[in-house]
């Protein structure tokens, strides 16, 4: 009975495995590719605040006039 139910499951396919590892070998590129992102992104948001007072905006002085109120 057991040879029977083995052999309508069909066991392990080679094309399901080798789907499965390029399937897991995908994920794990992809996480490697997330913390390498994340690493860079926090180097510059590090970068960025470090520099924040330095800002080429901030070193600008424009005169803005008040707001008049729109006409209807």
């Amino acid at each position: 009975m057991a040879k029977a139910l083995l052999g309508y499951v069909g066991g392990s396919d080679p094309r399901l495995l080798a789907e499965m590892r390029r399937l897991q070998q995908r994920v794990q590129d992809l996480e490697s590719e997330l913390v390498r992102i994340q690493s860079e992104n926090d180097a510059l948001n590090a970068a960025a605040a470090q520099h924040d007072g330095d800002s080429l905006m901030n070193s600008i002085d424009i005169d803005v006039p008040q707001a008049e109120p729109a006409l209807t």
